[in-house]
């Protein structure tokens, strides 16, 4: 009797319909949100480094690392995302360029690096961005060594 009540609880569990599937959080209403608000951040940052304002461009880029966190830990983050964590990571590697800090711009472009190199599907962007990277890496290269 015992081995019967057994057998019919591990039919029952067995019969237990399969948990939903994780829900696509780049589907989500915040997700495209905040990609946009990363992207309006890279902009403004870009244009204050352009016109010699460091500082607000720091500021800007610092406030930008919690919303490229978000957006990168998704299971599978969009091309848009990428692209706009990818920019701020440029940005940022070129201003520690221009302070001579190479070691760390070398680490912000070797990031752009593994992101471009690894991305499926690969498009003219992202071979462009691939190869932009690379190229910041050898100038960090060439100027770690002077």
């Amino acid at each position: 009797m015992r081995f019967l009540t057994l057998l019919a609880a591990a039919l029952l569990i067995a019969c237990e319909p399969a948990p939903p599937p994780p829900r696509d959080a780049t589907q989500e209403a915040w997700y495209s949100q905040t990609v946009e608000q990363l992207a309006a951040l890279n902009r403004e940052a870009e244009s204050s480094f352009a016109s010699g304002k460091s500082d607000q461009a720091a500021a800007l880029i610092e406030k930008g690392q919690p919303l490229m966190g978000r957006l990168l830990s998704v299971r599978q983050p969009t091309l848009q995302a990428a692209v706009a964590a990818s920019d701020l990571d440029q940005l940022y590697g070129r201003m520690l360029l221009s302070n001579r800090h190479y070691g760390w711009a070398r680490l912000l472009f070797q990031k752009n690096l593994a992101r471009w190199k690894h991305w499926q599907p690969q498009t003219p962007d992202t071979a462009r961005r691939l190869q932009q990277a690379q190229a910041s890496i050898a100038e960090c290269d060439r100027h770690i060594t002077e």
